[in-house]
Formats: structure tokens, C-alpha cells, sequence
């Protein structure tokens, strides 16, 4: 906790509404207010600024514990006895035991508020004491019958930024999908988990156009965090109260006890850009980033290929490396192809086996390709897996695997499949890849992590890429069983992380120059490479580029000629490298003319403009105005210029007037049908225009 200088008042207050009304307790400085009752429900949670007040005035927490013959049973704020006692700079609610269907349980709780500058902190402390239990969940800070403004949006960080426009309609459209397997008749349920696949930060907000809620939790141990997003039925079974909060995972043994101070809330005044510097100011405690290779920097686009696919199909062969596969790159401006299934099982298959394959010269005809692909300066990724063990490889059928592997509940290994299909229906159907999944706290695993490096430099790759390292299957957990409950390890995050750390490190000290890169975004985990090569559906991306504007993040799923000039053109609005991934990396772009033909465009004007379009700060929005919201505008700034890109993303021709304080325009790139006037900047539809400023002294 950091007090701050300029709290004007933050002892706690007992406010007395008539001779019997119950106590409260109040805390609050000029920015924010939090008050609880003396049930210990959540009474205030007020910006002082914008005066909104988004507190239901329900309980702060439920509790969920197993015993040896029940799975999962709930306890509730209700009918608890809670001790209340406020201080100079906190409130604390204390349980010396909690009541739960008529037994008094030896489970204490110690729940405390506190105010810093501008959010509430929402610290717990859980002792079990009660023999032949667990404490397997706090859900703790929740915020119930949330009050929700007109027009407010739900913010999350799936793949790097998403908005909904409706969070109660996005709730119940999207909870409970496998109704009989959930509790449907109490709650709906969005499931939004960190670090699960593409939820890219551990935070999520409520907002609106001036103001809004933020919830983060600043989690240094980067455990697994559910972001609790709910909506309970009302008097008439409706479901439309709105419930918000965080669910951790205490796993507390009797004899235990566990803490926690990570979880934050802010009602916040402004755009949903502070929420972004809100998580920022956290990150900037942790993170750490190395300066990438040149080339990285310069890297406009990659072609990302799979030779050799799982079911034994070639796309292309070693050969075509520095003949077909280097001109179709070379027309429109990538210099640098991910190359994935080059080795002789195929792509998804046979891993970690990685021999170069037999039947196109082995070692030598892969050596050879890569030579002729890099000699005029291009650059080869090489592709490995970071996760998957193939049940079919050497290395799993020799036993090699036994001890690297996560295990479940009852001690067996997680399965994984990959169900790619061929011509026919046979394969995806039935006869699919089946893996095991690699514990990246293992030094063997690590070991061999390190000789993918190796090998990817005795190869003449430019790069090493580990596929799947930048998240975690929330499902997939390794679990210890040597105590008297199985107990998951929900920190696989951080372990990925330190393992991609590692890495980084290894190939800085061997391999200067060389660069490292994963797939899925997780903050954690992308401070430590050079690039990720994002997955998933991409849609509010700029959250993400925002918070992190020195993160270098690919585009993904362009992979024909739909839409492709204006999926183009979103990314360079928000700053991401080009991923051509042709009918899923099975064929070439020239394939797709149309996306051939714009991406050339583009790219020379990327490459012109490289100090502010690829390295620049992506900044949305910050440092101009532009007069129609209808078109799409996004600023990057660099040393003493900014550059501005407009795109329009519909059908009819629009014009807008953008103001830049401080700076005078200097040069303009039009694509499409675009204009620029004395006054106004006009587009067509798909036109894409960049116009540079540079201060003004």
C-alpha cells in the first residue's frame, strides 16, 4: 500500500441516517469513496469526481470449501457476525468463524480496505482451522447489484482488448452454453479467466465515454484469476442484476492459511484509457523487456507457411524456400517467413522430434534452403513447440516424457488433440493427433528449449519461435497430490514466463542478434520475447497496444481475399505486423490478389514511415482531434513528429478535419481513394490516408 500526500480526509466517519439506523464505516479522498455497513456490505464505491456511486449495497464476498465427502460447498456474507473496526487508513472486517448450514466452521477471515490515490484495495486473509477441509475459493472483491450507468460498455482483455456494448445482453448470450451442466437457475455467467487463451491482462472495466469502473488484479504471483462477471435474477426471476468482482483460488489446507492484497477497484473519471494507466503504472513494478534486433523492428509482415502437414500432405518443399516462397514474400515487402512443419513428421506431429525430413536432403537440403531464403538479407523463423509432447514421438514412446509431463487430480496425464482435416472426414473425425503437455518447470523441458536455440542457429534461422508459451489452458493445471487434498498449481503462467525468460537470456549471451518469439498474448509472458504472434479473433487490440505500446504484436487470420483491404487497414491503425497466413499457412498470398495487391501498397508506406507506423508509441487517440467518428483515426508519436493514419471503414465516402496542436503537417501517403485538402482529409470507402507532423519549434 503507498499512502498518498494530498488525502484530505480519510478517517473513517460513522454516519447515523436517524436514531436507528445502522453504523457506517467510510473511508474516502478527494479522487474516491468506500463505505461498508455494519453487516459488512458494500455501501459506497463513488468517484468523488465524477460523483457516480456504482455500490448494490450487497455483500463483499462468498467463500467455497471441500470436504472428504462433499466436492463444493458455499458460504455467504449472510447470517455471518463480523467485527468491524476502522482506522486512520483502512477498514477491516474480521470473522472469527464462519456459520455455514447451521455449523460454526474454524474458518477465519480477515477482509481490510483501504484507500491509495486513485482505487480501493481489497486485501484478504483466510486461517482454516478446521480439520478435514480445503478452502478452495474466495470470490472477494464483488460488487452486486451493480450500479450500471446508461450506455456503459464491458471492457475485457480478450485477445488484447475487447468491448461489448451491452454487458447484461453479452452475459446471458454467452453464459451457461452447456446449461445442464451449470447451475443456470441461480446466476449466468460470462467465463473470463487470466490467463486463459487471450485474456491478455489480469483487469477488466465497466465505462462509458467519460467515466467508468476499473477492476485489476495486480497479482505479482500471476495466479489464475476468474473475472467474475454475473447477473443474478431479480424479484420477478429476471436476470439483470449485474455482479462484478474476482474469484481466486486459496487451495488452504487446515493448518493453513493464505493471503492475499492484489485486488483493486477505481471509479475513475476520463476515457477507458485509464484504465490502461492504471494497469500500466502495476506492470511497471515487474516488467522487464530487452531491446529487439533491428530486423525485428523492420519487420513489416511474415509469411507464415506449413511445408509438411501432420496428416503427411507437402505445400511446398525446401526448395521453394529461396524460389517461389522468397518472391511471393519479396512482392509485397516480407522479408521474413515463420516456417512451421519442416521437419520430416510434419507440422503437429512428432514433436519435439525436430529432424529435418529425409525425403527433402535432411539436415543439409534445410540448411541449404534457409541459406538461399536469408542471402539478400530475409529472415527465417523456426518453428517449435513449447507445450506439445506427440503420444506417437520417440521421445514419449522411450519413457523420456514421464517426468516432464502435467499431470490431473488423479495423477494421470492431460490430454490435448489437434483435429486438422485433410480432403476427407475421416481424420478430424477420428484418427486425430493426440499430446501430452509439457510442464515448463522442468529443467529437462528447459534443456531441450535451449537446443531448439541451438539448432535454430546451426540452421541459419534468424529466430527461434515457441509455439503456444504465451498462455495457459485454464483447464490444463499440474496438480499436486501429496497432500490430503489434490491441490492445482495455478501459477503456469509465470512458470512459461520464467522458462521464456530463460530462453531469452540463453540466446541474448550465445546468440547476439538473434531474436525469440511465442504465440498468445499474456503480458507476463510477452515481456520476455521479441514479438508474439497473437491468436484468436483479434478485435479491440488497441487496449493492449496502448498499455504496452513496446510490445511487438502480429495481426492473424487474414486468410483470403474477404475483406482483406479492410482488415488491411486495421492493422496499421493499431500498429501490428502482418501475419499472411493463406488458407490457414497452406498456400501463398499471391493466391489472393486482392490482399497481395493492398498489403504492397501498404507495406512501402510502413517501411517509409518505419520510425513511426512499426516504432513509434502507439498513442489511439491522444495528441489530436479529428472532426467525424465515423472515420477511423489513430496517432503514433516518435521523436519530435507524430503520424496520424485515417482509414474509412464503410461504404460511404467521408471527410474529416483533424486538428494537431503543436505540430505542423509535413507529408501525406493517400492509398485508395483518399484526398487531402487544406482543411479536410477525404476518403473513400477502404482508402487509407497517413499524414506526418513534425513539433513545431
Amino acid at each position: 500500500m503507498h499512502p498518498i500526500p494530498f488525502i484530505l480526509s480519510l478517517l473513517p466517519v460513522l454516519s447515523l441516517l436517524d436514531a436507528a439506523a445502522a453504523p457506517s464505516y467510510r473511508l474516502q479522498n478527494p479522487a474516491i469513496e468506500a463505505a461498508v455497513d455494519a453487516r459488512g456490505n458494500l455501501t459506497s464505491l463513488r468517484s468523488r469526481v465524477s460523483g457516480k456511486d456504482y455500490a448494490g449495497g450487497t455483500g463483499l464476498w462468498r467463500l467455497y470449501y471441500e470436504t472428504h465427502a462433499r466436492k463444493e460447498i458455499q458460504i455467504t456474507p449472510d447470517g455471518q457476525e463480523p467485527e468491524i473496526t476502522a482506522g486512520p487508513d483502512s477498514i477491516v472486517i474480521h470473522y472469527g468463524s464462519l456459520i455455514c448450514e447451521g455449523t460454526r466452521l474454524a474458518f477465519g477471515m480477515t477482509l481490510t480496505l483501504s484507500l491509495e490515490e486513485d482505487k480501493v484495495r481489497f486485501a484478504s486473509r483466510l486461517e482454516n482451522r478446521e480439520p478435514g477441509t480445503i478452502i478452495r475459493e474466495l470470490q472477494y472483491p464483488l460488487v452486486g447489484d451493480l450500479a450500471l450507468p446508461e450506455g456503459y460498455k464491458l471492457l475485457t482483455t480478450y485477445t488484447g482488448g475487447t468491448i461489448y456494448d451491452d454487458p447484461r445482453q453479452e452475459i446471458l448470450d454467452n453464459s451457461n452454453l452447456k446449461a445442464y451442466m451449470t447451475p443456470a437457475q441461480y446466476f449466468r455467467q460470462l467465463t473470463v479467466q487470466y490467463p486463459n487463451v487471450e485474456i491478455a491482462a489480469n483487469c477488466f472495466a465497466l465505462f462509458g465515454e467519460q467515466d467508468g469502473l476499473y477492476f485489476g488484479s495486480h497479482d505479482p504471483t500471476f495466479q489464475n484469476t476468474f473475472h467474475g462477471l454475473r447477473l443474478y435474477p431479480d424479484a420477478d426471476g429476471v436476470f439483470n442484476r449485474l455482479e462484478c468482482g474476482f474469484y481466486k483460488y486459496p487451495n488452504c489446507m487446515a493448518g493453513e492459511d493464505w493471503t492475499c492484497s492484489a485486488n483493486c477497484i477505481a471509479p475513475y473519471k476520463g476515457t477507458w484509457c485509464e484504465t490502461s494507466r492504471l494497469y500500466r503504472r502495476w506492470a511497471d513494478t515487474w516488467m522487464e523487456r530487452r531491446d529487439p534486433p533491428q530486423w525485428v523492428k523492420e519487420m513489416r509482415s511474415w509469411q507464415r507457411v506449413i511445408f509438411k502437414h501432420q496428416y503427411g500432405e507437402y505445400f511446398f518443399h525446401y526448395a521453394d524456400m529461396p524460389g517461389r516462397v522468397k518472391s511471393v514474400g519479396e512482392s509485397v515487402g516480407a522479408d521474413a517467413l515463420l516456417l512451421f512443419g519442416w521437419w520430416k513428421d510434419g507440422m503437429d506431429h512428432g514433436n519435439p522430434d525436430y529432424v529435418p525430413d529425409p525425403a527433402q536432403g535432411g539436415e543439409a537440403g534445410l540448411k541449404e534452403a534457409i541459406q538461399g531464403f536469408t542471402r539478400d538479407g530475409a529472415h527465417l523463423i523456426l518453428y517449435f513447440n513449447g507445450k506439445l509432447i506427440d503420444r506417437e514421438s520417440s521421445f514419449y514412446q522411450s519413457g523420456e516424457a514421464a517426468d516432464v509431463t502435467l499431470r490431473d487430480n488423479t495423477g494421470a496425464e492431460w490430454l490435448d488433440q489437434y483435429k486438422f482435416t485433410a480432403h476427407g472426414s475421416f481424420l478430424g473425425n477420428y484418427d486425430t493427433r493426440s499430446f501430452s503437455v509439457a510442464d515448463p518447470r522442468s529443467e529437462k523441458w528447459r534443456r531441450m528449449m535451449r537446443s531448439w536455440a541451438d539448432l535454430a542457429h546451426e540452421y541459419g534461422a534468424s529466430c527461434v519461435f515457441y509455439d503456444q508459451m504465451g498462455t495457459v489452458d485454464r483447464a490444463i493445471v499440474h496438480w499436486d497430490r501429496s497432500g490430503e487434498f489434490p491441490v492445482p498449481h495455478l501459477t503456469n503462467i509465470a512458470d512459461k514466463a520464467a522458462a521464456l525468460k530463460e530462453m531469452r537470456d540463453y540466446i541474448t549471451e550465445k546468440y547476439p542478434g538473434m531474436g525469440i518469439g511465442a504465440e498468445h498474448l499474456t503480458d507476463v509472458t510477452a515481456q520476455y520475447v521479441d514479438f508474439v504472434h497473437i491468436g484468436g479473433r483479434r478485435t479491440f487490440v488497441d487496449w493492449f497496444r496502448y498499455t504496452f505500446p513496446e510490445i511487438i504484436v502480429s495481426d492473424r487470420r487474414i486468410r483470403d481475399d474477404v475483406d482483406a483491404v479492410r482488415k488491411v487497414n486495421l492493422t496499421v491503425l493499431q500498429g501490428l505486423r502482418n501475419d499472411i497466413e493463406i488458407y490457414r499457412a497452406r498456400d501463398l498470398i499471391d493466391k489472393t490478389p486482392t490482399y497481395q495487391a493492398w498489403l504492397a501498397q501498404v507495406n512501402a508506406v510502413k517501411k517509409e514511415y518505419a520510425d513511426l507506423l512499426m516504432n513509434g508509441r502507439f498513442a489511439y487517440h491522444d495528441g489530436f482531434t479529428s472532426s467525424n467518428p465515423h472515420i477511423e483515426v489513430r496517432s503514433f508519436i516518435g521523436d519530435g513528429r507524430m503520424a496520424i493514419v485515417l482509414a474509412n471503414m464503410e461504404d460511404k465516402t467521408r471527410s474529416t478535419r483533424v486538428e494537431v496542436p503543436g505540430y505542423r503537417l509535413k507529408e501525406y501517403r493517400c492509398l485508395g481513394a483518399s484526398r487531402v485538402g487544406r482543411r479536410k482529409v477525404r476518403l473513400g470507402k477502404d482508402a487509407l490516408t497517413v499524414l506526418i507532423y513534425e513539433k513545431e519549434s
